[in-house]
């Protein structure tokens, strides 16, 4: 009975620890996932910040005067419509800002003018435009008719850029397009113009296409330069003016430039340089015109020496040639008909 007594008396207290430690172990867990809990929600805030920070530059900032364009820097203008582009440029960028520039825009405005081939733009912020324009260089002159345009080396037509210094023509009848040479004989030739070291562009006179040569620069007080077609341009000039550069090469008629390892130069005593080893179309190692020889010239005989005369000084000590014995006469005729017999001595 007592040990009944005993065990009712601990319950109530045995109860009471186990609804304490029940009530302790909510809080143990809560306490445990606390750090990842605050890392959720501060990933939570950092996202919903971005989220408004970005509305606010979509739809704010980026388009606000705080970063409109206010200075613009138009570089690379050389030709005479260098201020008109410079105008067009500059107009069509202050309507920007430097967190949205409107690159179609640009491009659009400087496509009025043909001399411009490129630009590249930079934004400075806070208000700062840098454009660069890299404008088309006319290489040759389209003939047709009495019309005379500038061409650039990818068949941009440059109706109103004004040509300077000497170019090759190339003649055509066909109607000069408005902006672009379509695939044909003008655009190839025009290909080869543009491939032209510029120490020679002064001395290039026309480009032709001939049934048998194909493509054939004409130059003045030179050699045809014969490409053939358009197919490795760059490896055909190179050989062309190292040949021009070799003084053994002056005279030559025609520089064939088909092979380009291995030009071929009519009109000298060769019919070829001398060859080169394969190597990349712009490293080509320079090989010297060799000329063929002239022929000898006749071999004149020596002039005979002078024959001593009694005159002459005679060196002491040299021995006199004995006189060439006379002729014995003849024995005269005998009336007879026989000879006469000479007296003995």
């Amino acid at each position: 009975m007592s040990e009944l007594a005993s065990s009712w008396r601990l319950a109530p207290a045995k109860l009471l620890r186990g609804l304490q430690r029940a009530a302790a172990s909510p809080a143990i867990a809560r306490g445990a996932l606390a750090p990842g809990v605050r890392r959720r929600r501060r990933l939570g805030v950092a996202a919903l910040v971005a989220v408004v920070l970005g509305a606010g530059y979509m739809l704010w900032l980026r388009d606000s005067g705080l970063v409109a364009v206010e200075d613009v820097q138009v570089t690379g203008l050389t030709g005479r419509d260098a201020e008109r582009v410079r105008t067009a440029l500059d107009g069509a960028a202050r309507g920007m800002t430097t967190l949205h520039v409107d690159r179609d825009a640009l491009e659009a405005a400087a496509a009025a003018f043909p001399v411009v081939r490129a630009i590249e733009v930079e934004a400075d912020f806070p208000s700062g435009l840098r454009i660069t324009v890299i404008e088309h260089r006319p290489v040759a002159v389209l003939v047709s008719g009495e019309k005379r345009i500038p061409v650039a080396g990818d068949g941009s037509v440059l109706a109103e850029l004004p040509t300077e210094g000497s170019l090759p023509e190339i003649h055509t009848g066909a109607t000069i397009p408005a902006s672009q040479l379509e695939p044909g004989f003008a655009l190839d030739a025009a290909r080869v113009a543009g491939g032209a070291p510029g120490a020679l562009v002064g001395r290039l006179d026309q480009v032709e296409r001939e049934s048998d040569r194909g493509l054939v620069m004409s130059v003045e007080d030179g050699p045809d330069l014969i490409f053939g077609d358009t197919d490795r341009l760059t490896a055909k000039w190179t050989a062309a003016a190292r040949v021009l550069a070799d003084p053994g090469a002056a005279g030559a008629e025609y520089l064939d430039l088909r092979l380009p390892e291995r030009p071929a130069a009519g009109g000298l005593g060769v019919e070829t340089v001398a060859p080169v080893a394969p190597v990349g179309e712009s490293a080509l190692e320079a090989a010297p015109v060799v000329p063929e020889p002239e022929p000898a010239a006749p071999v004149e005989p020596a002039p005979a020496l002078p024959q001593p005369t009694p005159e002459a000084d005679t060196v002491p000590g040299a021995v006199e040639p004995s006189p060439a014995p006379a002729p014995a006469p003849e024995a005269p005729a005998d009336p007879a008909g026989g000879a006469v017999a000479e007296p003995q001595p």
